[in-house]
C-alpha cells in the first residue's frame, strides 16, 4: 500500500474468487456461501463477464409458495447457468481510480461493490462497502492523531 492510500488500490479485495459463465446457480450459491463472500465476477474464460450477487441469485431461489417441491427447484437451479442471473455491463473502476470517487459511486448507485480492472480491462480485485469502510475507519484515526 502507498503511505497515503488515497487509490483504490490500496483498499480493495485483490484476487477476488470468481466463477464461470456455465456455471450453475446453485454452484454459485454454493460458493458464495462456503467463502462468506456475497458477490462473484462471472468470467468467460480469462474475460469478466458480468457479476452476480447474492441478492441476484436469490431471486432465482422460488418463493416457499410455490408448487414445486425442493428436488424440482434444486434441479432447476442446478440446470439454470450464472450467466441467466449475471449483470453483464457491471461497473468498473481501475486501481488508480481515487478511493473517495470510488466511495462516491458505491454510495450514489447503492452498489455494495464494484469490479477493479487493470488498463487491458483484466479483472484485478473487488472494492465493496467494506473496503470503503475500512478506508474511512483508516482516515478517521489518522486525523484523530
Amino acid at each position: 500500500m502507498s503511505e497515503k492510500k488515497l487509490t483504490v488500490g490500496d483498499w480493495m479485495t485483490k484476487n477476488p474468487i470468481t466463477i464461470q459463465e456455465d456455471a450453475s446457480i446453485i454452484e454459485a450459491i454454493h460458493l458464495l456461501k462456503e467463502r462468506n463472500i456475497r458477490r462473484l465476477p462471472v468470467m468467460k474464460g480469462s474475460a469478466i463477464a458480468g457479476l452476480v450477487t447474492e441478492k441476484m441469485l436469490f431471486g432465482y431461489v422460488p418463493t416457499k409458495v410455490t408448487s414445486m417441491d425442493q428436488w424440482e427447484v434444486h434441479f432447476l437451479l442446478a440446470k439454470t447457468p450464472v450467466k441467466a442471473a449475471m449483470n453483464p455491463k457491471p461497473y468498473t473502476v481501475s486501481p488508480s481510480t481515487p478511493i473517495a470517487e470510488a466511495a462516491k459511486l458505491l454510495h450514489d448507485r447503492k452498489l455494495n461493490g464494484v469490479i477493479v480492472v487493470d488498463g487491458g480491462g483484466a479483472l484485478v480485485g473487488l472494492i465493496t462497502t467494506t473496503n470503503a469502510l475500512e478506508a474511512l475507519i483508516y482516515f478517521a484515526e489518522v486525523a484523530g492523531r
